[in-house]
């Protein structure tokens, strides 16, 4: 589901290598590598692996934790800290189990890990344990609510290092540094602030629900969990696998059929993981040894898969952890952002389908043998009941249901789904068996929450240090002074920092920063909330398809055995969608379903349906023009009329748009009357 729910795949690829869709041996060995690919390009998946009494204890804390947001779930969620303080603690106290400070993960926990790990647990349960009277000396704090104050934020500072990289921790500890410093900075300089003693800044950012347990924590602590849950039970169910046998029967024949594939498998996969890394190694186990044998160059093979993957965490219904956190900072249902999400996604996914179309056609690639394809017919009869679970989350978002109902419902009818699998493929249901994968479930789910709630947690720092010196309306203003008022240089900007930002910060911390920062700046010029929101949150995504630090790419060129760098510069080429999508929705924001226009129901619905006309016009132009393929190649003119006719469609205009598609057909007519000089009877 979201970004962080990154799982090792390893087991997945081995089982589905069962399957007959013309898995090799050489498939058999990237399954074989997907765990270390995954600790190298992962720091989430660099964790212990324990045995005895350690293993023991992860997995009794895994299963509590899972369970107690389960029952609040279903019976409602606790006051404020009560049910955000047990969520962060118990993920930090994982945190230090599982991962070392340094050097490579062994099979035990050093003796100052378990310290650390109890010391997490006693800075959440001094929340519960003085929670009344925290509440009715509010503002006025003690020397312990110091202490455990100052404990709690370098035990989670710590935590993110681990689990997120020394980035975040960076950032963190330079806002936690703004707060105290900041009135130091010369008043007539817009970053000053008043002073604010250290006893607030600690107490306020651990003790109130303004700082590190405000609202990120609150939505990790509530639905972001709960979709975990479900995710973690789809895939067991052998949904997953189920999508991935669909993409791969409908479009593995076609030219190019494995990159197809990989394309429509990883956009299913986005529904169920919204992680780079972890869709990448584990669809890209199968696609990408498959890619290379119908003749892709490997560097292009891991590149589309890195491209594909990345676009998971758009991909509604179920999109990246960001997604929901987003609805919290724009004030509206998740299926709000889910239904904005549709357009830009199908935008994404026919730019990346595109541009592996027309590489297919230059170098002539042609798709998989019948007889190593599974049968769409055969799957969807054997398996039309898979789909489900996302069904009702998707029914459900759309009757306006609130998230953690709607992941409730999608728990439940994965676990039915999961229960008629077991019976068709044995014939007998033992029940003690499923408890046993059930309760493995949770441990899963607990384990695939674990930097999500930490890296929420740190962000909360920032959130905290930015409300309490309102350095949020600060840096808006900057932006737009930058840029001089302009929309198109803000929007560039903007870019940049989501882009430079995202190299080094999981895109659930990225867009909390930009959301507190750099969205304002986009609003403050009369971008619509929920359009300058979306465009923070994917370039905030793209970082991980973008060089020199491009993990799904490089994680793809892993399982490809390609150069890192030539895979991410030619993921940032297939994915050249995602960096002009965000552009078409600000200028035309009909495409996040926006009606700025003040336009009738009939009149919105053509104004939509002419942007997305338009919009995948302009994505075949750029495509064919980065490709240099159109029906047969083009020369250096015809590729720059494609590329000007695809920027021209960006524009939501009426002028640029019938431009774009003019320069668009009479590209098109050249590159044809090429093809017929060249060979008559062809064309």
């Amino acid at each position: 589901m979201a970004e962080e729910n990154k799982t090792l795949p390893t087991d997945e690829v081995k089982e589905t290598a069962k399957d007959p869709i013309g898995l090799t041996d050489e498939q058999a060995l990237a399954a074989e590598a997907a765990d270390e690919i995954m600790q190298k390009y992962d720091k989430e998946s660099a964790y212990r692996r324990l045995e005895g009494f350690g293993a023991k204890l992860v997995f009794a804390i895994c299963v509590a934790w899972s369970c107690f947001q389960l029952y609040t779930g279903f019976f409602g969620t606790f006051p404020s800290t009560l049910q955000r303080a047990p969520h962060l603690a118990a993920a930090m106290c994982l945190v230090y189990l599982l991962y070392p400070a340094y050097g490579k993960p062994g099979k035990t926990i050093p003796f100052y890990d378990y310290i650390l790990a109890l010391a997490c647990v006693y800075c959440g349960a001094y929340h519960i344990i003085n929670y009344k009277a925290l509440l009715t000396r509010a503002g006025s704090f003690t020397k312990m609510d110091i202490i455990v104050s100052v404990i709690a934020i370098l035990l989670l500072l710590e935590a993110a290092r681990r689990v997120a990289g020394l980035v975040v921790v960076g950032i963190g500890s330079l806002f936690l540094l703004y707060a105290l410093f900041g009135h130091l900075i010369p008043r007539e300089l817009f970053l000053f602030h008043a002073k604010f003693t250290f006893k607030r800044v600690v107490c306020t950012e651990w003790l109130g629900t303004e700082g590190i347990l405000g609202s990120p924590i609150y939505v990790s602590s509530t639905f972001i969990f709960l979709f975990l849950v479900f995710a973690t039970f789809l895939k067991a169910s052998g949904v997953g696998d189920w999508m991935t046998g669909l993409a791969m029967g409908a479009f593995g024949g076609q030219t190019g059929g494995p990159a197809k594939a990989a394309v429509i498998a990883s956009a299913l996969q986005g529904t169920v993981s919204g992680s780079s890394v972890a869709n990448t190694v584990s669809t890209g186990s199968i696609t990408i040894p498959l890619m290379k044998k119908t003749g892709y160059r490997p560097e292009f093979a891991g590149a589309v898969e890195a491209a594909a993957s990345t676009g998971g965490q758009i991909m509604p219904p179920i999109m990246g952890a960001a997604a929901f956190i987003m609805t919290e900072y724009i004030g509206c249902t998740y299926g709000t952002i889910a239904l904005a999400a549709c357009v830009p996604a199908l935008l994404y996914f026919t730019g990346i389908f595109t541009n592996v179309h027309f590489e297919a056609l230059k170098y002539g690639l042609t798709g998989i043998p019948k007889e190593n394809r599974p049968v769409v017919k055969e799957l969807l009869k054997r398996g039309w009941y898979m789909v489900f679970p996302i069904v009702v989350i998707v029914v459900l978002l759309v009757q306006g249901r609130s998230a953690m109902t709607a992941a409730i419902w999608g728990i439940l009818a994965c676990l039915l789904v999961w229960i008629v699998e077991i019976i068709r493929k044995e014939h007998k249901f033992n029940v003690v068996q499923f408890l046993k994968m059930f309760i493995q479930g949770l441990e899963q789910s607990a384990r695939s929450a674990i930097s999500v709630a930490v890296t929420c947690g740190c962000a909360g720092i920032i959130v905290g240090a930015v409300t309490m010196t309102g350095l949020g309306l600060k840096m808006a203003n900057g932006i737009v002074a930058l840029a001089n008022g302009s929309l198109m240089l803000t929007m560039v900007f903007t870019m940049l920092c989501s882009i430079l930002l995202g190299m080094g910060v999981p895109t659930t911390a990225n867009y909390i920063i930009q959301a507190t920062i750099s969205a304002p700046a986009l609003v403050a010029l009369g971008v619509p909330t929920i359009a300058a929101h979306m465009f923070v949150f994917y370039f905030g995504i793209v970082a991980d398809i973008t060089p020199p630090v491009a993990l799904a790419a490089f994680a793809g060129s892993g399982i490809a055995g390609s150069n890192p760098m030539r895979t991410g510069f030619n993921a940032t080429r297939l994915g050249i969608a995602a960096y002009l999508v965000p552009y078409m929705f600000v200028l035309n924001p009909v495409m996040v379903l926006v009606n700025t226009g003040g336009w009738s129901a009939p009149v919105f619905v053509f104004m939509v349906l002419k942007s997305i006309a338009t919009a995948v016009i302009g994505m075949m132009g750029i495509a064919t023009g980065v490709t240099g393929y159109f029906s047969t190649n083009c020369n250096p003119l015809e590729r720059a009329m494609l590329i000007i006719s695809g920027l021209l469609l960006v524009d939501a205009g009426n002028i640029t748009d019938i431009a774009g598609i003019a320069i668009f057909l009479v590209a098109f007519f050249m590159n044809r009357s090429h093809k017929k000089k060249a060979d008559p009877a062809a064309a």
